[in-house]
């Protein structure tokens, strides 16, 4: 713990937030997935593998409540971590 956060929070906020909406973009693009499918990659499927998926990776009662919210052109217009907005543009 680093004041109060795990190192998996620091990393989520310092390297994959940032660069969320260029992953998607990038699945959607290159790969041709359809938007759900590139989302879910970054969320429930990077979770599940992480073995964090107990509380990351999905909307449901009791998770941490970490959103990420693209407009549509799918660049990040804000963040929410445990439900606290902490990046909005």
């Amino acid at each position: 713990m680093y004041g109060g956060s795990s190192l998996f929070q620091i990393l989520m906020l310092v390297v994959l937030v940032p660069a969320a909406d260029r992953l998607v973009r990038t699945m959607m693009n290159m790969a041709g997935l359809p938007l759900i499918d590139a989302v879910r990659m970054i969320t429930t499927t990077a979770a599940r593998i992480m073995k964090i998926s107990d509380r990351k990776g999905s909307l449901v009662t009791g998770k941490d409540a970490d959103i990420l919210i693209f407009d549509e052109n799918v660049h990040i217009q804000m963040t929410m971590v445990k439900g606290r907005v902490i990046y909005e543009r």
